[in-house]
């Protein structure tokens, strides 16, 4: 098996059966197989699959344990020699997973590429970051981010002083769309997941090149992706009271304890 796609539902039905026909037109002229995780939803998700979709493989559990803990699940399931992390809200085209696998084949050094994410408008989505500093979160979400020192800090953490018009290493990508070589995930480990959600990607990427396993942003191969950013629609102390927003706030704090006084890998 050449490629193990994972998708994690939580009551997202409706995009997982679009992600899953997305991915059947797609014409992948490789071997490949596709793995849905639920994270317990009850909307019915895995009748429909079994019912549509018989030859996919269902892994049902038996709580919502987060993006992390899903994950890990379909990869420690899944045969490929590639795995591809696939978030239900991107639009997958023709040619984008063989240009991304043949990146990762004629790249020895690299352990994981990610594509240009774009907004359906065809802004982009800054999808590659550099590794926050410890006040990074407080300036996302506080009052202190209207500063302009403090947009300055958030600007750079962004990489938003880069056009994305060149393929490059990067710190780190979102986890909406990840290509990894599966045997990275032996050398680094899986994801974290003490991460219930928000920061198990930046974690990942980390560990990848603390492993001396390359992470890729791949400028000229783009797909549209439908994202929401849950934790950031409050802020302030109203934030507070939002669910999301107070996972992104623990997600940092379990974040900057794991690596306090742990030197950042060097990125060559």
């Amino acid at each position: 098996m050449e490629i193990s796609f994972i998708l994690l539902n939580y009551k997202q039905k409706g995009l997982i059966k679009q992600s899953i026909k997305g991915i059947n037109q797609c014409n992948i002229q490789m071997l490949y197989e596709i793995i849905v995780v639920d994270n317990n939803s009850n909307d019915g998700c895995i009748g429909m699959i079994q019912k549509e979709f018989p030859k996919i493989l269902t892994l049902q559990l038996p709580k919502n344990v987060g993006f992390a803990a899903g994950n890990n699940a379909g990869i420690k399931a899944s045969t490929g020699r590639y795995i591809i992390i696939m978030n239900p809200d991107i639009a997958l085209t023709e040619n984008t997973v063989e240009n991304l696998l043949h990146f990762l084949q004629t790249h020895p050094n690299a352990g994981m590429v990610g594509p240009k994410l774009i907004n359906p408008d065809g802004t982009i989505q800054f999808s590659c970051c550099r590794f926050p500093n410890f006040l990074t979160p407080l300036y996302r979400r506080t009052i202190l981010g209207k500063f302009a020192f403090a947009k300055k800090s958030i600007n750079s953490y962004l990489m938003k002083d880069w056009d994305h018009k060149s393929t490059k290493k990067v710190d780190w990508l979102f986890g909406a769309f990840l290509v990894i070589k599966k045997d990275s995930f032996e050398k680094a480990g899986y994801f974290d997941e003490r991460f219930f959600l928000y920061y198990e990607d930046l974690d990942l990427c980390r560990r990848f090149w603390e492993k001396n396993l390359e992470v890729w942003y791949a400028h000229d191969i783009k797909l549209v992706h439908y994202h929401q950013r849950l934790s950031a629609k409050k802020q302030g102390i109203v934030s507070l009271f939002d669910k999301s927003t107070r996972t992104h706030i623990s997600s940092s704090i379990k974040y900057l304890i794991k690596y306090f006084r742990v030197k950042l890998p060097e990125i060559k």
